[in-house]
């Protein structure tokens, strides 16, 4: 892979993070709400890690949420993902 290669991938791995991201940031509001919260905690290949925090840690409805989450991770990166929520 040339430098040019290597740059534009690296780029497009970066905007995907990014992309990530803000989707992340886009549910935090809604949890916030009900008293939980939702954190980014790496990215590695289809793997999005998340630490849930607050009333979500005890939640039966975590899996619930995990799952919204991986459905507007997929719609955003037209790619599927898999969420594996981890502790802090």
């Amino acid at each position: 892979m040339s430098d040019v290669e290597e740059d534009l991938a690296s780029d497009a791995e970066t905007r995907r993070i990014q992309r990530i991201a803000a989707v992340i940031e886009s549910v935090r509001p809604r949890l916030k709400k009900d008293g939980g919260d939702v954190e980014l905690v790496g990215v590695s290949g289809l793997f999005v890690k998340v630490h849930l925090s607050g009333a979500c840690v005890n939640c039966a409805m975590a899996g619930q949420t995990l799952g919204g989450i991986r459905r507007e991770l997929m719609a955003a990166l037209n790619e599927p993902v898999r969420i594996v929520p981890v502790p802090k």
